[in-house]
Formats: C-alpha cells, sequence, structure tokens
C-alpha cells in the first residue's frame, strides 16, 4: 500500500447525544501535505480529541468527508478499514498505552502482527527505529523499568514501525517534565523530518505549538489558522 501523501479535511462535523445533540465540530475544513507539521491548540473540551479520531479512522463524522489520497475512509468496509488505519496511521497519546507483559522491542514490534504487510524486516526496523530513539540498550526491559520519557519515546517507535503517512499526537508531552518534554519534542521533528510524515499534535503547550510550520486553534468548533 503506497505511502499516504496528503489529507483534506472538509466541512467536518460532529455531534454527540440523540435526541438533543451537542454540537462538538461545526464545519472544519483544512489540508495537508506530505513533511508538512501541524498544531492544534484550544480550551479543554472544544474538540481536539475528537478531530484527531476522526482523522485516525477511530469515529466516523456527523457529516463531511475526510480524503486521505483522494480516498474516504469511511467508504471502507471495517476489515480494509482496519488494514488501512494499521498502515497508513501512527497514534501517540498522552499515556503511552503500552504492554507492561511485553519488552520494549515486543511492545514495537505488536502493529506489525495484525497483518501480512510483505515485510520481513520489521525486527530490523524496530532496532532501526529503538536505536533512533535513544533505547537500543533498553530492548529487553519492561515498561516498569522504563522513565516516562523512555516509555514515551518507546510509544513513538511504535507509532512509526509500519513506516506511517500520518502520525496523530494527542498531548504527546503533557505528562513529561518540562526537560524531558522538550526533548520528546525534538525527536518528534527530527523523526518527522526523515519519515517525510503529515504530522498533527494536539497540544495545550503554546511553546510546543509555537514550533510548528502549521498552526491551528479550535474556536467554537471551527479549525482557524493563526
Amino acid at each position: 500500500m503506497p505511502k499516504t501523501s496528503s489529507l483534506k479535511v472538509q466541512d467536518l462535523y460532529k455531534e454527540y447525544g440523540g435526541a438533543n445533540p451537542v454540537p462538538v465540530l461545526k464545519g472544519v475544513d483544512f489540508e495537508m501535505r506530505s513533511g508538512q507539521a501541524a498544531a492544534i491548540t484550544g480550551p479543554s473540551g472544544c474538540g481536539k480529541s475528537t478531530l484527531l479520531h476522526l482523522i485516525g479512522t477511530l469515529d466516523s463524522p456527523t457529516s463531511g468527508k475526510i480524503e486521505i489520497d483522494g480516498r474516504d475512509p469511511g467508504s471502507f468496509s471495517e476489515p480494509d478499514l482496519a488494514r488501512f488505519r494499521n498502515q497508513q496511521i501512527g497514534f501517540v497519546f498522552q499515556d503511552h498505552h503500552l504492554l507492561p507483559q511485553f519488552t520494549v522491542l515486543e511492545n514495537v514490534l505488536i502493529p506489525t502482527f495484525a497483518f501480512k504487510n510483505g515485510k520481513d524486516d520489521a525486527g530490523t526496523r524496530a532496532a532501526v527505529l529503538l536505536e533512533r530513539v535513544g533505547l537500543s540498550e533498553r530492548i529487553n526491559h519492561k515498561p516498569a523499568e522504563l522513565s516516562g520519557g523512555e516509555r514515551q519515546r518507546v510509544a513513538i517507535a511504535r507509532a512509526l514501525i509500519n513506516q506511517p503517512g500520518i502520525l496523530l499526537c494527542d498531548e504527546p508531552t503533557g505528562n513529561l517534565d518540562g526537560q524531558t518534554a522538550a526533548s520528546v519534542a525534538d525527536l518528534f521533528f527530527e523523526l518527522h523530518k526523515e519519515e517525510q510524515t503529515i504530522l498533527i499534535v494536539v497540544t495545550h503547550n503554546l511553546d510546543l505549538a509555537k514550533r510548528f510550520e502549521l498552526k491551528f486553534q479550535l474556536q467554537e468548533g471551527r479549525c482557524v489558522k493563526v
């Protein structure tokens, strides 16, 4: 499957609730291409995580469209959508979500087990990524033996293992101290440049947001370029 090179979010609406739905997103529009990076800011509860979940195909919009390389993932069958998500989209969350019973190396390799991607070099790529994030000497450690920053670095390597075209990060430095957060942010930008992903980071950290070429703010359900 070719690597994703474009993302288009068009007139995206999302509501929650039944008889009296609560609107969260109200006509979000933006476009990105490979190699671009965007920060999305806004107050808590404004819909930032909801937007990431929609782009990441974890949820469906009430109306509007998301196009990835000109295709609407909402039109895929569930098996095809699962494969697409696994191979084209990487996720990094505020909580690293590592599996405690597995080693660092095993955690990074987990996304490669879901589908036969025609690649026999997953172990090699995992080792390279772990060296790149500074954890080559920790590959046989369990998550409980790592610091918070190290666990987040494992999560970054895991998100990149299938060479996704889109990398979505939800408050990826939110649980880290200032110095560690800055180090992890540096790593994000370095790997993004090397991998040429479409990088979208939701954050409350305005210093981090200032480092992005594209900056959006969610205001009353709309995405405003700042």
